[in-house]
């Protein structure tokens, strides 16, 4: 992969640039004290990862904070926790107080200097206006599962993306966390893909609040952190990185 040749970096939002798994977590805070539930962090974001996945399949055009509040009500019953309308509104409304990972700011404005920056995101565009003021940068393009009428992986996403970028497929890199959202979804649709493993997956670390995929996709290169592909690109653009 010649990153030289490469004009627009897509990126997911999510667990790629801000850290939904704190957030999710910190989300759930509540509904655990109130509870006095001694539910680990793993424990949860593995849960949320199963019934949140299948929320967006089976309801495509909810709303993410609808779908956040689905999410909680049912991981609620699952393990038969006490919760109400205003617990679930609040889990679902809390989106804009996610924090961003300490590198994504810094990282995104060094990177417009030299690409267009693309959002693919799987959440509403009240929720990513949010989102964006921890970012801190103004992004070329903008595209939610709120626009497109579906949730990654459907590959409706990928294609909506692509048919309103009207650039070169070859002249795309979609930068992502997420191997089930996003990294199988862009290489089936023909885009070349970084992987930023977060979560430290090559190393045995937790799937967390990602869904798990049989069989993962081979992405073109990996990094585990923002910081470390944005060097590794400068670096290439300089002639530095054959």
């Amino acid at each position: 992969m010649n990153i030289k040749g490469k004009t627009t970096l897509t990126f997911d939002c999510y667990g790629t640039l801000i850290d939904w798994e704190t957030g999710i977590w910190d989300g759930f805070q509540q509904l655990l004290q109130t509870n006095n539930s001694k539910l680990m962090r793993k424990t949860c974001l593995e849960a949320f990862a199963e019934i949140e996945s299948t929320v967006q399949a089976q309801q495509p055009t909810k709303r993410y904070p609808e779908v956040l509040q689905l999410t909680h009500k049912l991981f609620a019953n699952r393990f038969a926790l006490k919760t109400s309308p205003e617990l679930d509104r609040r889990f679902g409304n809390f989106i804009p107080f996610w924090p961003a990972f300490p590198d994504s700011a810094d990282m995104l404005r060094r990177l417009k200097a030299h690409f267009k920056l693309v959002i693919l995101s799987n959440v509403d565009r009240i929720s990513f206006a949010g989102s964006n003021e921890r970012l801190g940068v103004e992004f070329d393009s903008i595209f939610t599962a709120e626009d497109v009428g579906s949730y990654k992986p459907n590959p409706q996403n990928f294609a909506y993306m692509m048919r309103n970028l009207r650039c070169e497929t070859s002249n795309i890199l979609h930068v992502a966390q997420s191997l089930f959202h996003d990294i199988k979804p862009a290489t089936d649709a023909g885009l070349n893909t970084v992987w930023i493993d977060r979560q430290g997956l090559v190393d045995g670390g937790s799937w967390g609040a990602t869904a798990k995929i049989d069989n993962p996709p081979q992405a073109d290169i990996r990094f585990s952190s923002l910081r470390e592909f944005t060097e590794f690109a400068c670096k290439a653009l300089q002639g530095l990185i054959l």
